[in-house]
């Protein structure tokens, strides 16, 4: 991966990760500091906004675009990274029943 993915910039998710990609709990060390020095790089291949230069990023880029499975462990982190921001947050009661529905009665007159 030397000559793939390399990029100037690190790769940071404040609006998903504000703690960093270590402290959140998601990813392992090696994980969050693959995606913090090529999640730049990951973003920008998957975005369309680079153009791929390696048969590695080539690969990487068919793996965005659902053309096949992750293979190498930038594509695997990658994918985990995506799923999880795309992911609806799940939340807990503290009563440990299912959470309820509030029920919107309509209570406009009618014609009888």
């Amino acid at each position: 991966m030397a000559e793939s993915f390399t990029t100037t910039n690190r790769f940071f998710d404040n609006k998903h990760y504000p703690r960093g990609f270590s402290r959140h709990g998601d990813f392992t060390i090696k994980e969050a500091q693959l995606l913090e020095r090529h999640g730049f790089a990951f973003n920008e291949l998957d975005l369309g906004k680079r153009d791929p230069v390696t048969d590695e990023e080539v690969q990487f880029l068919a793996v965005c675009r659902g053309e096949r499975e992750p293979a190498t462990e930038a594509e695997k982190v990658w994918t985990k990274y995506v799923t999880r921001i795309r992911r609806p947050k799940r939340f807990h009661t503290l009563s440990g029943g299912k959470p309820q529905m509030d029920t919107v009665e309509d209570y406009t007159e009618s014609d009888d």
